[in-house]
């Protein structure tokens, strides 16, 4: 029963991480990357579908994306798309390719970047944080409930706490190794 509970918290500690790498992706660096436009969704047929699934991205060199859409008649309404996100970024229609030039980073945009991303981080140290009080909260029911003993309770509570650690610590390294790369020129 514990170790269930141990490799769900694992598992939840987890996801809350990869979801800190997804967030850190769209907030960009000095650099062109592909991921930069996850979030934006366009118009086709009807519905909202990411820009992604209707264009190819790619990075042209380290400051320029281009988009080449899968439809020609796409093209403006990835342009408008692009240009509502809260990117800052504007794309150069040449024919069917949209160029997306990406601007240099000033001083006063790397801090607010990293402000962004000190965010992200904190609201996955929250999301593991929850994780554990939900687990220990589990393993309290089961010692009031006499299924576990109160040794076994305890030292449940210390190995969640360990793993609790670990991811932190993860999340802790991942912030830094952001940081420095906004702040690389």
């Amino acid at each position: 029963m514990i170790e269930d509970l141990k490799k769900q918290a694992e598992t939840r500690m987890a996801k809350s991480v990869e979801a800190l790498g997804n967030a850190f992706a769209r907030i960009r660096t000095g650099r062109a990357h592909p991921s930069l436009l996850d979030g934006i969704t366009v118009p086709y047929y009807g519905s909202e579908m990411p820009l992604n699934q209707v264009a190819n991205v790619n990075v042209d060199d380290a400051r320029t994306l281009s988009v080449v859409p899968w439809e020609k008649p796409l093209v403006p309404d990835i342009e408008k798309a692009i240009m509502k996100s809260d990117l800052g970024l504007n794309p150069v229609t040449n024919g069917d390719v949209i160029r997306i030039p990406l601007p240099m980073l000033t001083e006063e945009t790397r801090k607010n970047f990293i402000k962004q991303a000190k965010a992200e981080a904190e609201n996955a140290r929250v999301a593991v944080r929850n994780t554990r009080r939900d687990i220990l909260g589990d393993l309290k029911s089961l010692q009031t409930n006499k299924e576990i003993g109160e040794d076994d309770e305890r030292r449940g509570q210390t190995d969640v706490q360990k793993i609790t650690d670990k991811y932190v610590a993860e999340i802790d390294k991942a912030l830094a190794k952001k940081e420095a790369d906004l702040m690389e020129i």
